[in-house]
């Protein structure tokens, strides 16, 4: 078994009681702060929720370049467009269910169809947001923004590469999706882990050919490692992806995974419907159809609970990307080679 981590070991990376844990968000807040420090065009806005999302920090920091929009997510995408067609970078932050879940039309008309450089953040994302509910579940913005042409959407696996993501941000051209989470989850990976926006990384590698690929974004990074490390003890070989950029995909990567292993799983906290495993499928359907299977939530709202009850009742905890790896290799046994002699 290689635990690589894109190449960089971490040590003891599967040793839950060994990590730091963080919100992705703070990642955001830190990296925003940096980026802030070196490029003077950094400005941010936010609709009044500066300190669940981390905004704080860079408001403090350089006050003349930060502007409070209050409860105004529409009116805040509009400005923001208004500042980057003026040479500004702009980030706008909210919970992701009111910015890009309110506010889309404005994100689409004035933002994308004018292709300038917003930064959109979206926090508090997934069942995970625990005890507020469905309300505060932003379980479909990655669809809506996936969908969206000049679009980028970037979801990173902890709060280190949250922090390199929205560095990596304002390199990109035109508009960009950052997708963060509110609650503490682990940090599993260093600042010499290679991240590129574009590019997916092999995080865990069997020896051998792989028997089934997992392809996971976001915190869920890090349960598809947990279940690769119980899938490996149970004699089956995995390969483990971190696609933490789901718009534009790292097709090669993601062919060459369905083609040495003849399987693929797709794990996100998000919808399967329109979400990762969908931009997936879309890339497999037309390069090397596999069977799949998709752990994500299954056609329903969320509801109140603890973050960890809620990852576990939706089956998106280790033991349930288990049980899709096992019925993605049942039907890969009986359909695969049918579609290899296709």
């Amino acid at each position: 078994m290689s635990c690589n981590l894109g190449v960089h070991l971490v040590h003891n990376a599967l040793n839950l009681t060994l990590l730091e844990q963080a919100p992705t968000r703070k990642g955001y807040g830190e990296g925003l702060l940096e980026v802030g420090e070196k490029d003077p065009r950094v400005m941010a806005l936010c609709a009044d929720l500066t300190e669940s999302t981390q905004t704080h920090l860079f408001a403090k920091k350089f006050p003349e370049r930060f502007i409070e929009m209050g409860v105004a997510e529409q009116n805040m995408a509009a400005v923001a467009a208004g500042l980057a067609n003026y040479g500004k970078i702009p980030f706008i932050a909210s919970y992701a269910t009111f910015s890009p879940g309110r506010n889309w039309d404005q994100i689409r008309t004035t933002i994308c169809y004018n292709d300038v450089p917003v930064k959109i953040v979206g926090c508090h994302t997934g069942v995970s947001v625990g005890p507020d509910g469905a309300t505060h579940q932003a379980l479909e913005d990655i669809a809506i923004m996936r969908a969206l042409p000049n679009m980028t959407v970037i979801y990173p696996c902890d709060a280190v590469e949250a922090k390199k993501a929205t560095m990596s941000a304002v390199d990109v051209k035109g508009p960009v999706y950052l997708r963060f989470a509110r609650e503490k989850t682990p940090v599993f990976t260093t600042i010499k882990t290679p991240f590129k926006v574009g590019r997916a990384e092999v995080f865990f590698e069997s020896r051998g050919k792989p028997d089934v690929a997992i392809i996971a974004c976001g915190p869920l990074v890090y349960n598809a490692l947990l279940a690769a490390a119980k899938l490996e003890a149970l004699k089956i070989k995995v390969r483990v992806i971190n696609n933490h950029t789901i718009k534009p995909m790292d097709e090669k990567t993601i062919i060459k995974a369905a083609r040495d292993a003849g399987a693929v799983v797709t794990v996100e906290e998000h919808q399967v419907m329109g979400g990762m495993g969908s931009a997936i499928a879309e890339v497999l359907a037309k390069h090397y159809p596999v069977p799949m299977e998709f752990v994500g939530v299954q056609n329903r709202f969320g509801e109140s609970g603890e973050p960890n009850e809620l990852i576990k009742k939706f089956g998106l905890d280790a033991e349930g990307i288990i049980k899709a790896a096992k019925r993605a290799l049942s039907r890969k046994a009986v359909i695969g080679p049918t579609l290899r002699r296709a």
